[in-house]
């Protein structure tokens, strides 16, 4: 599994931000990750092949997670963005790890993509 992350960058509090994942090989799971300066890296959101969805509540309400299959994309529109969601999101993916939203539970991690919002 191949995973490439694109579309972080700076943007004020308030602002939006849409981080795309462009993904190859075969997974049951995908997802996005986080991790800011000193903290843990933590789940946000992650989508299974059946469509279930899952959202970390940190984030719940000011997120969107969507795929194109046809492009074997993830996207991650992300609004009301406040400077604790700075740092490095990582798209994520598994072949077992279908309703979880651990970090250690996924296998396949791209390079990540910077977001600092201030």
């Amino acid at each position: 599994v191949q995973l490439v992350e694109s579309g972080g960058g700076s943007v004020q509090a308030g602002g939006s931000l849409t981080l795309s994942c462009k993904a190859s090989g075969y997974y049951n799971c995908i997802g996005w990750f986080r991790q800011a300066p000193g903290k843990e890296r933590e789940g946000v959101a992650s989508i299974d092949s059946d469509g279930s969805t899952r959202y970390a509540d940190s984030m719940k309400g000011r997120i969107t997670l969507s795929q194109d299959n046809a492009k074997n994309t993830l996207y991650l529109q992300m609004n009301s963005l406040k400077p604790e969601d700075t740092g490095m999101y990582y798209c994520a993916a598994d072949l077992w790890a279908m309703g979880r939203l651990g970090a250690s539970e996924y296998d396949y991690w791209g390079q990540g993509t910077q977001v600092t919002v201030s």
